[in-house]
C-alpha cells in the first residue's frame, strides 16, 4: 500500500513514521504529479491558511480533487481536515471542498 503525505507544511514527518511503524510505504508529496500511483493521502496537520495557500502556489488544489472524485481516500488530520471542508467560516479562502462539512470560526469565551 503506497500511502502519500502531503509535505508541505505541518507534521509530514510524523505521519511517515508511524505510517512506516505499520507496514505501509509512506512517500512524502511535494509536487502535485506525486499523487500519481498512490492508495490515498493524508494532509497533516499544521497551520490550515499556511496549507492551503501553498497548495495554490503550487497548484494542488485541483490535482487533490480529482483524486478525491476518483475515489481515493483522503484523510486530513486537524488543519488538513479544516482543507478537506466545503467552506471556511467567515474566509473566502478556497478549500478542497471535497468532504460535506463547514469549519466554523471558533471563539474563546
Amino acid at each position: 500500500m503506497r500511502i502519500g503525505v502531503l509535505a508541505l507544511q505541518g507534521a509530514f514527518i510524523e505521519h511517515i513514521s508511524i505510517l512506516q511503524l505499520l507496514g505501509a510505504k509512506a512517500l512524502p508529496v511535494r509536487l502535485p504529479n506525486e499523487l500519481n500511483h498512490l492508495d490515498g493521502l493524508i494532509i497533516p496537520g499544521g497551520e490550515s491558511t499556511s496549507i492551503l495557500n501553498l497548495m495554490q502556489s503550487f497548484n494542488f488544489i485541483q490535482p487533490v480533487r480529482e483524486f478525491a472524485q476518483a475515489g481515493f481516500p483522503i484523510l486530513g488530520t486537524c488543519a488538513g481536515m479544516i482543507c478537506l471542508a466545503m467552506k471556511i467560516s467567515n474566509s473566502n479562502m478556497e478549500t478542497l471542498a471535497v468532504m460535506d462539512m463547514e469549519e466554523a470560526e471558533r471563539t474563546l469565551g
